[in-house]
């Protein structure tokens, strides 16, 4: 049977344009929730099996590991994204100490014009909100208006944290 009465179109497109948005932003606030999530209780459960093992030594181990997680230094690695033109990369090179950037440099060799915008952009902006944080706390999305160039920001963390794995 075919309604007649039914709600107009207009209202029904709205109300789950409305839906849409909504399942968005929850699944947003949702992905970084687990994030953190799953990589706090990793640490202790960790440390927990070596405290069981043996008593004096493993407190002290795990003293230490709580302490510092990556050997301080300075570390550079390269990451790259996609954009709509190209492939492009970027060169970062981080100051760790206890684990907290204190240093970060970021470098592009842009292949395009608005890739050269949006890297410029990032460049400029990285620094107020990495440095002082935890390299375990960080994860950037949109710096200064540029979204893609974090993904290649956050591929190059990685490959550091590998790297300066105490």
């Amino acid at each position: 049977m075919i309604r007649t009465t039914a709600v107009p179109r207009p209202v029904r497109v709205g109300a789950a344009t409305a839906g849409i948005a909504g399942v968005l932003i929850l699944a947003g606030c949702a992905g970084t929730t687990e994030t953190a999530a799953t990589t706090a209780p990793s640490a202790p459960a960790t440390t927990a099996p070596s405290t069981a093992a043996s008593s004096a030594p493993a407190a002290t181990a795990g003293a230490a590991a709580s302490t510092s997680t990556y050997a301080d230094g300075t570390y550079t690695a390269e990451g790259s994204y996609q954009t709509p033109e190209s492939v492009e990369k970027i060169s970062v090179t981080v100051t760790l100490a206890d684990d907290v950037i204190t240093a970060v440099e970021v470098t592009g060799d842009p292949q395009k014009a608005e890739s050269k915008e949006y890297q410029s952009k990032f460049i400029g902006g990285i620094s107020d909100v990495v440095v002082g944080k935890g390299i375990d706390e960080i994860s950037v999305s949109r710096v200064a208006g540029s979204s893609l160039t974090s993904g290649g920001f956050n591929q190059a963390i990685g490959e550091i944290k590998s790297e300066a794995t105490a």
